[in-house]
């Protein structure tokens, strides 16, 4: 048991627990990411606590955490396409692309609703987007907006996301318009927001943003930090879980006898001898991913080497 000093007072800490799975988080308005993870460990007393989809401080809503054994399954999550509602304010451009920087420009230019839904379509589908200066992206080492903040040039290139859906849901105001949309990786809603204002004659940046839905997980599963704190380390936590499973939903599944699931935890690699199975990998090729099961549970992410899988990550639920 580890022992800490506080001042002159010895002061034990809690042990860790094993848990695995996932808690879906309705992260309120003003914390990092980082932040609600280290409160979610904190509350839950878990071992190995992460997120899965940074979600800016000024955004709310779904941000998946994993527990863990499912922090090993984190890469499929923020893979997955993403929901937003956002707000638009039109006529101000500001230096981090949302409410929360500095005003570096304005116009009395404001569009119509008519103008707005015929430039919609220029920003669907796959498109390039320049991400925000104040973003984590790395240049040259360093992240973009520790850059942006010392006042050092940041010349980020274009990226090609893919919008799934961009639909115009309300005109709050002559300032204000909302939106909802559906992206793949990689996708900002700073940027979207920016460019479509751009696209429309004026400048804009994002008012409001929440997150409804990251793949398999969505708002009316999330449940508040002040909710988890309530429940404590009681068993109550446990009940509010996701299988770690959830995150895997999307990768081809194969069923493992006994001896094979302690062959692939073991480190080994597992040959494919059944006719449907071998059929499988076959339509897979070869470094495909595949999620090894045995009696319901996943067993191991697993990559397709000629007919047989091998062990990418070992999963001990």
């Amino acid at each position: 048991m580890v022992v800490t000093t506080v001042g002159k007072t010895m002061a034990r800490s809690r042990p860790r627990r094993r848990i695995s799975g996932w808690l879906v988080i309705d992260k309120p308005v003003g914390m990092t990411s980082a932040a609600v993870v280290d409160r979610v460990r904190r509350l839950t007393g878990a071992a190995k606590v992460g997120h899965a989809g940074t979600l800016d401080p000024l955004a709310t809503g779904v941000l998946p955490v994993a527990l863990g054994e499912a922090t090993k399954t984190m890469a499929y999550v923020v893979d997955s396409d993403k929901t937003y509602r956002f707000r638009i304010r039109w006529g101000e451009a500001r230096a981090t692309d949302d409410a929360d920087g500095e005003v570096i420009a304005t116009t009395e230019a404001r569009p119509t609703a008519a103008e707005i839904r015929r430039a919609l379509p220029e920003l669907t589908g796959d498109i390039l987007q320049r991400p925000p200066i104040y973003s984590a992206i790395k240049v040259n080492g360093k992240r973009a907006y520790a850059l942006a903040r010392a006042d050092e040039p940041v010349a980020l290139e274009p990226r090609r996301v893919r919008i799934h859906r961009l639909d115009l849901k309300a005109i709050v105001d002559r300032d204000h318009a909302e939106f909802e949309a559906c992206c793949g990786k990689g996708a900002y809603m700073r940027s979207l927001a920016r460019d479509l204002a751009e696209r429309l004659g004026t400048l804009g940046h994002i008012a409001a943003l929440r997150r409804t839905a990251v793949g398999r997980f969505t708002e009316d599963d999330a449940i508040s930090l002040d909710h988890l704190g309530a429940l404590g380390h009681s068993a109550r936590v446990l009940e509010q879980l996701r299988p770690v499973e959830t995150a895997l939903d999307g990768i081809p599944a194969l069923a493992l006898t006994e001896s094979e699931a302690s062959r692939l935890k073991n480190g080994r690699a597992v040959p494919v001898l059944r006719t449907a199975d071998r059929a499988l990998i076959d339509e897979l090729g070869d470094g495909a991913v595949v999620c090894a099961m045995f009696g319901g549970k996943a067993v191991a992410l697993t990559r397709v080497d000629g007919f047989q899988i091998r062990p990418v990550r070992v999963l001990h639920l």
